[in-house]
This record gives structure tokens, sequence and C-alpha cells, in this order.
């Protein structure tokens, strides 16, 4: 069907690599052009060896559910004819151990917050949007993080 791209780069710069003390900040470069600063969470690695201004990899992953969610939300809604204006999510991941102690993001929570510009659905016509977005999410059928939508209906 389609390939996406991305490409990782790390390089050492001072420190003492084989004692675990260097840098873990980092760089993705998209297809596009676009290249984004990174590191590990710093609840995974201390400072100064990560950088809290960076985007961990348990964000982007938070990130690429939630806009894959949004993405399909918005095709379904425009197929029902609903005018949305805004969409704004504050998505949570939630990081527990697996079964064999490793942590892992077992469970990410979508908060959507959906404006209309005039026609709004009822509260079971929304859900069924989102289920639908849900079903066809890419991301979601990718994974096997328990994900959910809590939202506040308005």
């Amino acid at each position: 069907m389609s390939e996406h791209r991305a490409t990782i780069t790390w390089t050492m710069g001072q420190g003492e690599f084989l004692k675990g003390r260097y840098s873990r900040e980092h760089t993705w470069t998209f297809d596009g052009g676009v290249t984004v600063p990174a590191s590990p969470a710093p609840t995974s690695v201390k400072a100064p060896y990560s950088n809290a201004a960076n985007v961990d990899p348990e964000e982007a992953y938070v990130a690429a559910i939630s806009s894959c969610h949004m993405l399909t939300f918005l095709w379904v809604a425009s197929q029902q004819g609903l005018d949305v204006t805004s969409y704004v999510d504050e998505a949570v991941g939630v990081m527990t151990k697996n079964e064999r102690g490793t942590p892992w993001v077992s469970s990410v929570v979508l908060h959507p917050r959906v404006t209309y510009a005039s026609t709004h659905p009822n509260q079971e016509v929304e859900e069924e949007l989102h289920h639908k977005a849900h079903e066809a999410c890419y991301i979601a059928n990718s994974v096997k993080t328990t994900i959910t939508v809590d939202r506040q209906f308005r």
C-alpha cells in the first residue's frame, strides 16, 4: 500500500559511552523534510543525559494515536455532513509494567473537544462518530495499547 519513513540520527558527543555517561539526544527526520529534536523521557533517563524539552518516544506514540483518531474523526464527520471548526485533544498515555516486568504504554485516553459550525450532533451521534473513527484509525489498528475516548459532551 504505502511506506512511511523516518531517519533517526544520534552522534556521540562528550561523555563516556561505555560507562553510560553520554547524551541520548537525537533527531527524527521525516520524509517531508521536518526534523524534530528527540530524547528519552526524563523519567527513563535522567538529565543531563536526556532533554525534557525534546519529544520523547512515548509522547510521540501518544501523539500519533491522537492524531490518527482526529484525522479519521474529521473524515467521518465530513462524510456525515457535520461542519467541524475545531478539534482539541489532551491525550494521556499511561506506562505500566507487563507480565515480564517490562514497561510499556498500556493505555491511552483521548479527551477530544470538538466544535461544530452550526449543526451540533447529539451525544449518541458524536459517540458513534468517535467509534467509527477508532475502528478505522490506522494506528489504533496497529497497536495492542488500550485506547479509550473520554470526552465531555458539549
